[in-house]
C-alpha cells in the first residue's frame, strides 16, 4: 500500500454552483493507493496520518485533473503542412499529411495535456481505415503511449460507413472527376476501405481486454452524420446499453454539416439521432456548432451532453458554438481541445481561457454569460462525465480517483493580487503553464517540479523529429500528389452548397 499527503494553499475540491467553488485554505488531502480518503485541513490531517510521502509545500494551489473531453493527434496538421482552412476544405489538405508514428505522436500531446495540467483524455481515434490488424496496432501504440506516460484515456474509433471525402456517397463524387483521376480516387478510397462490422468488432475485442483496466477505458464514437449511415446509426444505442459504454459524436460542426442533415433527414441532426434512440445521458455531441432552438431544447429534455471546441471552432472557421444558450437550459457542457488550440499546442488553460471570454462577446448588462466556475466545472467535473470514468474522477473527495494538478500560486499571484480576488477566478485568469508544478494520476506523481518522472521528454522529441526528418515515402508521395489533384473538385462541390 502506498499513500501520500498533498498539501496546499489552496485545495479546490469541487464547483458548488455558477459563482462558487469548494475551497479549503491550507489544506491537505490524504490518498492511498490512488484512491482519495479524507480532505480537510492540514494541521488535521498530518497529525492524523503517516503517508509514505507529502507532495506540496503549502504555497500551490491544487484542482481536480482538467479533463481533455476531445482529442485526436499529437503533431499538429499545422506542423505537417495543413493550414487552417474551413473544415471541408481542410479534410483533403490532411490527406496530404506525412504519417507519424502512433507512439510518439501520442506523447507529444501528452506532455503539452500534462504540463498544463490534464490528467485523462477522451481520445478519439481518426485513424481506422485500411486493414483491420494495422488499425488494431495503432490503437495498441497509442494506448501504450499514455501507458507508459501515466495519463487515464478515453478511447474510442471514429466509426464510419459512408462519404469519406464530401458529403455524398464516394461513388458519386468520383463519377464527376476527369478519367484518369477518378481511377486513382477509387483506388486511394479502397485503400481506405474497412467494414462497419470489421470496426465494431474491433471495439468489442479492445472493450474486452482493457475491462477493470483503472487507466484505460474503451468507448463508442459514431464519426458524425455525414459519416453514418442509417443502418449504422441502428446499432450504436444497442452496442452503448450491451456494453455499458458512452459515445461520443461529432456533429453540426459547420454550416455545411446542418446543411446535409437538412437534405438527408428533412429535419436537423439531433432530430435524426433522436429516432435512433441515441440521445440521453451516454451520448456527447462534439461541436454542436449549428443547434437550433429545438435542438437545444431537445438535448435539455433528453440529458445530452455537448462538448465544446473553440479554438478548433474559430481555427477551421466552423462559427461559434452557443455556449451561453445551452448553459441557459442546464446542458451538461465540456470542454475538449481537439486536433490543437488557439498556439497550435494542447494547454488547457489557455483553452479554458479562450472559452470564458469567447462568450462574454455579446454586448450589455443583463447577458447571461459564463462564470469562472462554470468553466472550471466544464474541464473537470463535466468533462469527466462524458467518459466512462464518470464519477470516479472531476472532482477531488473522498472515494474519487486521486487525480489531481498542483500549481505555484505565487506564479499566479505575481507581483500582486488583491486579496479579495477569488482563486478560482485568479486562476482562470492568470495560471499559465510555466504555474504547473506537478500532475497526480491514481495518487502517482507523474509530472514533478516540472519533469516527467516515467518518460524521457528530450529523448521522445528527438526520436520524433528524426523519424520525419527523411524524405517521404513513396505512399506518402502519392497521398500528396491526389490530395494537390482533387482539392479544386472538393471545393467546387462545395461552392454552392449552400445555396
Amino acid at each position: 500500500m502506498s499513500s501520500s499527503l498533498i498539501h496546499g494553499k489552496y485545495i479546490i475540491g469541487r464547483v458548488i454552483d455558477n459563482d462558487r467553488a469548494e475551497v479549503i485554505e491550507n489544506g491537505a488531502i490524504f490518498q492511498r493507493d490512488g484512491k482519495i480518503v479524507e480532505i480537510g485541513a492540514y494541521e488535521d490531517l498530518s497529525g492524523r496520518h503517516q503517508p509514505d510521502e507529502v507532495l506540496g509545500d503549502g504555497s500551490h494551489v491544487v484542482v481536480p485533473g482538467f479533463v481533455n473531453a476531445h482529442h485526436h493527434v499529437g503533431v499538429t496538421p499545422v506542423q505537417l503542412g495543413c493550414p487552417d482552412s474551413p473544415l471541408e476544405l481542410w479534410i483533403p489538405h490532411r490527406l496530404a499529411a506525412r504519417s507519424v508514428d502512433p507512439y510518439l505522436d501520442t506523447l507529444y500531446s501528452a506532455f503539452e495535456m500534462i504540463e498544463s495540467g490534464v490528467t485523462t483524455v477522451q481520445h478519439l481515434n481518426t485513424h481506422c481505415f485500411g486493414p483491420v490488424e494495422p488499425c488494431a496496432k495503432n490503437a495498441e501504440a497509442i494506448l501504450r503511449a499514455y501507458r507508459d506516460i501515466g495519463m487515464r484515456v478515453s478511447f474510442s474509433f471514429l466509426i464510419h460507413d459512408q462519404n469519406h471525402l464530401v458529403y455524398e456517397a464516394d461513388d458519386e463524387f468520383v463519377k464527376r472527376l476527369p478519367d484518369e483521376l477518378g481511377r486513382r480516387m477509387s483506388e486511394f478510397l479502397a485503400t481506405l476501405h474497412i467494414t462497419a462490422e470489421d470496426q465494431l468488432q474491433l471495439f468489442e475485442d479492445m472493450h474486452a481486454r482493457y475491462s477493470g483496466d483503472p487507466f484505460t477505458r474503451i468507448q463508442l464514437a459514431p464519426a458524425n452524420l455525414h459519416w453514418n449511415s442509417d443502418s449504422l446509426l441502428e446499432k450504436f444505442a444497442e452496442y452503448s446499453e450491451r456494453f455499458d459504454v458512452p459515445m461520443h459524436m461529432h456533429l453540426v460542426e459547420t454550416a455545411y454539416q446542418k446543411e446535409y442533415a437538412r437534405r438527408r433527414t428533412d429535419s436537423t441532426a439531433v432530430q435524426h439521432l433522436h429516432k435512433f434512440d441515441l440521445l440521453g445521458g451516454k451520448m456527447t455531441l462534439g461541436h454542436g456548432v449549428w443547434l437550433t432552438d429545438t435542438d437545444m431544447d431537445l438535448i435539455a429534455e433528453t440529458g445530452t451532453n455537448v462538448c465544446h471546441c473553440p479554438s478548433s471552432n474559430l481555427r477551421l472557421r466552423s462559427g461559434i458554438a452557443p455556449v451561453n444558450q445551452l448553459a441557459e437550459r442546464g446542458i451538461r457542457i465540456a470542454i475538449g481541445i481537439d486536433e490543437a488550440g488557439i498556439n497550435d499546442d494542447r494547454d488547457m488553460l489557455q483553452e479554458m481561457r479562450l472559452a470564458l471570454n469567447l462568450h462574454r462577446r455579446e454586448p450589455g448588462h443583463d447577458t447571461v454569460v459564463p462564470t469562472h466556475c462554470q468553466l472550471l466545472r466544464m474541464a473537470t467535473e463535466n468533462s469527466a462525465m462524458t467518459t466512462p470514468f464518470g464519477a470516479e474522477i472531476g472532482v477531488l473527495e473522498p472515494g474519487r480517483a486521486a487525480d489531481m494538478t498542483l500549481m505555484r500560486w505565487e506564479q499566479i499571484a505575481a507581483p500582486y493580487l488583491d486579496a479579495e480576488v477569488p482563486v478560482v477566478r485568479a486562476l482562470l485568469h492568470r495560471a499559465k503553464t510555466s504555474c504547473v508544478d506537478t500532475v497526480i494520476v491514481g495518487g502517482k506523481p507523474v509530472y514533478r517540479d516540472g519533469r516527467f518522472t516515467r518518460v524521457d521528454k528530450e529523448a521522445v522529441l528527438e526520436e520524433l523529429a528524426a523519424s520525419l526528418s527523411g524524405p517521404r515515402t513513396s505512399v506518402e508521395e502519392q497521398r500528396r500528389q491526389i490530395a494537390r489533384d482533387v482539392y479544386g473538385h472538393v471545393e467546387a462541390f462545395y461552392r454552392d452548397y449552400l445555396g
